[in-house]
């Protein structure tokens, strides 16, 4: 997604606390995630739309350096540019 990419060169993205304590929880460092966001494929079947918050969420999914998958999940907002709601280490 050229969002991302334009995010992350821009420095335009935050981490919510959810993905700070979930990216804490399973071992999943700030590189990694900002690996599978420039280099993954979009998961688009695994977009979803919060109600909650009326914005859609987006799935990235790539592997790291040490070849473990993972799943990254982006929202965007206007003020801040993205951010990044959670990591999930598909390998276990």
């Amino acid at each position: 997604m050229p969002a991302i990419g334009r995010c992350l060169n821009e420095g335009r993205y935050l981490d919510t606390r959810h993905a700070t304590d979930r990216q804490g929880e399973r071992k999943i460092t700030r590189p990694e995630v900002i690996q599978v966001l420039r280099n993954g494929p979009h998961e688009k079947r695994k977009d979803l739309f919060v109600k909650q918050y009326n914005a859609w969420n987006y799935a990235v999914r790539g592997k790291t350096v040490d070849r473990r998958e993972l799943r990254v999940i982006v929202s965007f907002e206007a003020e801040t540019g993205m951010l990044i709601i959670t990591a999930i280490d598909l390998s276990k």
